[in-house]
């Protein structure tokens, strides 16, 4: 734990942000940074190299914390032993890992990140993340991270919020910096010291435990100073370069794919969108975002709302040409 006097004197308690390793103890609703300095032979040494960069990919996405059958909270150990052998035998090359940032609302599916350079310690030890992506790698599978740094958990005693008393140590001190539907606080990626935070949490995750990429959550969120709540998006390039596009936002991405791509050429990147921005996809020397994918969550949405709702002979064929190809 870190003991901060704020500008205004008063001295507060605050975990490390780089903190590797958080717990909650017993009886206890706020957790604490715990040192975490393992001697050489504790170490985790990985064993497989990690997979070249795929040209398809076929995704099995879990949550360790309920890939058990039982009624608990499922641990890296269970998911190493017992899921991937199935994900091996259904034919998957690549695993997307939700909720691995320490969250201390469990709920939140590990959304509400509070500590974002901590692997959950509900799940077990950072080695142990460590052999469960080794393991995958073993069997040559792709390993992708959720990583959200879209927006951070408001929590204040275990998270980044008011770290030095103020509003705008890591995030916005306006309107802007509050996510009001999510609940949670959006980053001022223009500071110098969030950006070095950032990216530096990029590098940290494909470096330390070897993961092949990431799932950039939130990202329509990001782009638009209004999230993109409330707006239906028709196609037209107005809604998208315009006053309404969150430029500084945009170039994040292009600094994180810099990082990724210039450090970890073979890395893998989705991004969580559904607006339909152009050029995310685009390479950087285009102007683009750099991603390799886009996540199309809107077709699955498209398909389930069709077949539950609407008939066959209803069905607008303009409308599903649209959702099928208004990634550009």
């Amino acid at each position: 734990m870190l003991l901060l006097e704020t500008s205004d004197g008063e001295l507060v308690d605050r975990i490390c942000p780089w903190s590797r390793y958080v717990q909650r103890p017993e009886k206890a609703n706020v957790y604490h940074g715990v040192f975490y300095n393992l001697s050489e032979d504790q170490i985790y040494k990985f064993k497989y190299p990690q997979p070249k960069k795929r040209d398809r990919l076929k995704i099995y996405e879990a949550h360790v914390g309920i890939s058990s059958s039982k009624e608990e909270v499922s641990t890296y150990e269970n998911f190493r032993i017992n899921v991937i052998p199935h994900i091996v035998k259904q034919g998957y090359n690549t695993i997307q890992l939700m909720a691995i940032m320490e969250h201390s609302y469990y709920a939140s599916f590990g959304y509400q990140v509070t500590n974002f350079f901590a692997a959950s310690s509900r799940y077990g030890t950072l080695e142990e993340l460590k052999a469960l992506v080794d393991e995958a790698h073993k069997h040559d599978l792709t390993v992708i991270l959720d990583l959200v740094h879209s927006h951070s958990s408001k929590n204040v005693l275990d998270g980044l919020n008011m770290f030095d008393g103020t509003d705008s140590c890591f995030f916005h001190d306006s309107p802007r910096g509050y996510h009001m539907l999510w609940d949670s606080r959006c980053f001022n990626y223009l500071a110098r010291e969030v950006m070095r935070f950032l990216l530096s949490n990029i590098r940290y995750w494909l470096e330390e435990y070897k993961f092949d990429g990431f799932r950039f959550d939130g990202v329509s969120s990001m782009l638009y100073h209004s999230h993109g709540l409330g707006h239906n998006f028709s196609g037209t390039y107005k809604e998208y370069f315009g006053l309404a596009t969150d430029t500084d936002s945009f170039n994040y991405l292009q600094l994180a794919h810099h990082v990724i791509q210039t450090l970890f050429p073979e890395s893998i990147t989705i991004a969580e969108e559904v607006s339909g921005m152009p050029t995310l996809c685009r390479p950087l020397a285009e102007g683009g975002a750099g991603f390799d994918y886009r996540l199309a969550m809107a077709i699955p949405d498209l398909w389930i709302k069709f077949f539950r709702d609407i008939r066959d002979e209803d069905w607008e064929m303009g409308h599903i040409t649209w959702v099928l190809t208004n990634r550009r």
